[in-house]
């Protein structure tokens, strides 16, 4: 395997419902603009459903990958020298920290259709991040990776 391969890559994708409400929205838009005519139907149609399609796919475009000595999650890029201990939890336990367990100073990549998430220690003393969140749909995965490449 290359050093500069990802031994861990996951995007967080929207589940296809999404996709389905941002073909109404542009059927929504389409009629909204119906009064105006044809052409005006057609262009609300096309450009609702432009926006909404980019809407979903932006949201749906983060990724977690783990590289050379690194977790990168979304737009966040930390050492794995400032991870602890990785915490696989299932869909009870996520709904948990993503709620009444959780601190507001943490790191959240949060995805609520992704029912399992993978929490993560913080332990640079410099940061005041206690905590990283990571919605994630292989948990266990996630969590072998980062071990595999500390254990490098």
């Amino acid at each position: 395997m290359q050093p500069s391969a990802p031994l861990y890559e996951e995007r967080l994708t929207a589940p296809r419902s999404w996709w389905l409400i941002a073909a109404l929205v542009g059927v929504a838009g389409g009629l909204i603009l119906l009064p105006f005519g044809p052409p005006a139907l057609l262009g609300g149609l096309i450009a609702a459903t432009a926006v909404a399609a980019v809407v979903v796919s932006s949201y749906g475009s983060a990724r977690i990958r783990v590289v050379a000595g690194s977790l990168v999650a979304g737009d966040a890029r930390i050492p794995l020298s400032a991870l602890g201990k990785a915490e696989v939890l299932d869909a009870d336990e996520a709904r948990a920290w993503r709620s009444y367990k959780a601190d507001t100073r943490a790191f959240m990549l949060l995805r609520s259709y992704v029912p399992t998430a993978l929490r993560v220690e913080v332990t640079d003393p410099a940061d005041p991040t206690p905590y990283l969140y990571l919605s994630t749909r292989n948990p266990k995965a996630l969590a072998a990776a980062l071990a595999a490449v500390r254990a490098a």
